[in-house]
């Protein structure tokens, strides 16, 4: 789903500690990989690895580093057209007069938008590790909430 520029959002946040373990992960996976890939080469163990190993290797390592590159996609905006959510791998707008509220269930890691029907759509992007950002990112949250959700 792609937005129209003209799009105003008056909240947008993500999620900040996660986002940088998962860089320096991601970093270090390449580093780790990369490495490997060049020394498999120099020792002599009785099996014979090819050029075309270094490389799976170092492919290897840059996959796994993209696999956690994706704890860094989550987002979730929030405007007069309602509330954009953003995980891992989806997308999903959600009008205003769907929204029941924003919670955080006990013991969990991030924060959910309640919808009717006992449904809702968990945000990656408001986690419980983030602490004054996720009170402050919630907290903006309702407050756009009661003006946007009343008038719909």
């Amino acid at each position: 789903m792609t937005e129209a520029p003209s799009q105003q959002w008056e909240l947008e946040a993500r999620p900040r500690k996660s986002a940088k373990y998962a860089v320096g992960v991601a970093a270090l996976l390449v580093i780790v990989h990369t490495t490997l890939g060049i020394l498999l080469r120099t020792g002599n163990t009785g099996v014979f690895f090819q050029r075309v190993d270094q490389f799976a290797m170092i492919a290897i390592g840059c996959g796994m580093a993209a696999g956690v590159l994706l704890l860094t996609r989550p987002r979730i905006k929030v405007g007069a057209q309602g509330v954009l959510v953003r995980n891992l791998v989806t997308e999903k707008l959600i009008p205003w007069d769907l929204v029941r509220g924003l919670s955080f269930s006990p013991g969990s890691s991030w924060a959910r938008v309640e919808l009717p029907d006992d449904e809702y759509v968990p945000v990656m992007a408001i986690q419980s590790n983030d602490r004054e950002y996720a009170v402050h990112a919630a907290r903006t949250f309702r407050s756009l909430e009661q003006k946007y959700a009343a008038a719909s």
